[in-house]
């Protein structure tokens, strides 16, 4: 490096990128949509707050654990204005994600028990499984994948529907 970005309060766009590992052109796109935000120089650069090196790191690990552009954004907003965000602050936000990705490992979990004693069991049918689905239970129950369907999908009735809102039969 060569100390351009130490000099000053803020950093250029091609500082940044180096320094979070990430592509211009995502940095951009982050501007785009809102997550990060920048100012102009009088030659019309980007120049960002030191704090969008921790923003960008947040948004880039909450992407890998599969949370949405759109929630990540939805917490950025909550970050105060005029300071750098705290430790306490990126837990804070963090902290709302956690039941959504325990839900998300716990089914992750009982995805490969399962899979992992369907295919040790041999017969690679979970219409005939006598472990898995007995006399094809989860047939009677409707089209799909009965065991992963959300439990809040139900509509009271006991009519399960799917992610597009099509009815998956009752239970």
């Amino acid at each position: 490096m060569d100390g351009r970005a130490e000099r000053g309060a803020t950093l250029g766009v091609g500082d940044v990128a180096r320094r979070s590992g990430v592509a211009v052109s995502t940095l951009h796109f982050y501007e785009r949509k809102g997550l990060i935000s920048s100012t102009r120089t009088a030659g019309n650069q980007r120049r960002y707050e030191r704090d969008v090196l921790r923003r960008v790191s947040f948004i880039r690990l909450a992407q890998r654990v599969g949370i949405s552009l759109q929630e990540i954004g939805d917490a950025l907003t909550a970050l105060p204005d005029g300071r750098t965000p705290t430790v306490a602050d990126w837990a804070r936000l963090s902290r709302q994600w956690h039941d959504d990705l325990q839900a998300r490992i716990d089914g992750l979990t009982h995805l490969r028990d399962d899979l992992l004693r369907c295919i040790g069991c041999g017969c690679l049918s979970l219409r005939s499984c006598t472990l898995t689905n007995p006399g094809d239970e989860l047939g009677r129950r409707g089209p799909g994948p009965r065991r992963w369907v959300d439990e809040d999908r139900t509509d009271g009735t006991g009519t399960t529907h799917g992610t597009d809102g099509t009815s998956a039969g009752g239970a």
